[in-house]
């Protein structure tokens, strides 16, 4: 209460302490909202300005976590609502055939973007269980059924569902009815179901244990480093998907995925590292250097695992041009890299 109390008075690093206990799960929030980690941090900014301005107005009337949670929510909702939802090429338009050439990038659709594990850390007092669950609420399929939820509905499910705020929370700081908070409730759970896997990335990944998990991640990076299309297609289920944001151009089966690989990544070198990226495997890819000498940051496949096998590989991609074969894709840079914690270069 003092340290809220100076804060009201004007001291700003009484207002920083206070706020930057909450820092990391509110901009956690912003992204499951929006999608994207740029978008998250404006938002994540543009709520502790808000919350500064807006101090002397709250005056310790409620908890503070509820109160900065309205805020971010608000703002992250004023950017929902100026911008198109975040999408993925599998729902952006149909799978490409066998020999379709890669579109190029479209770079002014707003393709959804992976969310750093680092964000989901916390500090040493969060338990496995909250751990877990934070992972689960930024999978990828999980945050692309969001996207197509109307901005309210979106802020109403995670701030009752994921933050565990209360009905009556909810409606005081979004200044609705309570009715209106469990209409909006009720039609976002039903819209999700629908959209959502039988089991989430975090039970799959639970069950096969950090051994499987290892030795998968291990498989994958051999067969694409050793240029063996039949190993990887092995590993993939009969209906898998491989896309790779922003390019639009995606891959559906066995027999279109095997075809690409061997016209597009498997006639490059690759050198991989393991990661983590939504709450899921992901492998950071890196490409042969174009001056020789080491390999660069090319994408990041985050895996979605159905069992031991691989139901989908999107590949995330930047903004700097690959040279033919894939003239026409593009390749992450740094920022990318070392947002996920991630070597700037290989070897």
């Amino acid at each position: 209460m003092a340290l809220l109390q100076l804060a009201i008075q004007g001291d700003g690093d009484a207002f920083g302490e206070l706020a930057g206990a909450y820092r990391a799960e509110l901009r956690a929030h912003c992204y499951r909202m929006l999608g994207s980690v740029h978008d998250a941090e404006d938002a994540l900014q543009d709520a502790m300005l808000r919350a500064w301005r807006g101090l002397p107005g709250f005056a310790g009337r409620g908890s503070v976590r509820s109160w900065l949670y309205s805020i971010a929510t608000n703002a992250a909702i004023d950017i929902a609502r100026h911008r198109s939802r975040r999408e993925f090429p599998v729902d952006f338009g149909p799978a490409g055939g066998q020999g379709a050439d890669l579109d190029d990038p479209l770079t002014e659709v707003a393709w959804l973007e992976p969310c750093p594990d680092t964000w989901l850390a916390g500090d040493a007092t969060v338990s496995p269980e909250a751990r877990y669950e934070q992972r689960e609420s930024v999978e990828l399929a999980f945050v692309v059924a969001l996207q197509h939820l109307p901005p309210l509905q979106r802020a109403v499910l995670l701030l009752r569902e994921v933050v565990g705020l209360s009905t009556a929370e909810i409606s005081r700081q979004m200044g609705t009815s309570t009715a209106a908070v469990n209409s909006a409730l009720q039609r976002a759970r039903a819209a999700t179901r629908d959209r959502l896997p039988a089991r989430s990335q975090q039970q799959v990944l639970r069950a096969l244990g950090d051994q499987r998990i290892k030795a998968l991640a291990e498989r994958y990076a051999d067969a694409m480093e050793r240029g063996d299309a039949d190993a990887v297609i092995s590993m993939l289920t009969q209906d898998a998907t491989w896309s790779m944001p922003p390019i639009p151009t995606w891959f559906r089966g066995r027999e279109a995925i095997r075809e690409f690989l061997v016209r597009y990544p498997l006639a490059e070198r690759w050198k991989h590292c393991t990661a983590r990226a939504s709450g899921q495997l992901a492998i950071g890819c890196y490409l042969t250097g174009q001056e020789g000498g080491g390999y660069d940051p090319a994408c990041i496949d985050v895996l979605t695992l159905d069992g031991d096998q691989i139901a989908a590989v999107t590949g995330f991609l930047s903004a700097r041009p690959l040279q033919p074969p894939l003239s026409r894709a593009w390749i992450a840079g740094d920022e990318l890299f070392a947002r996920h914690g991630l070597p700037a270069r290989l070897p």
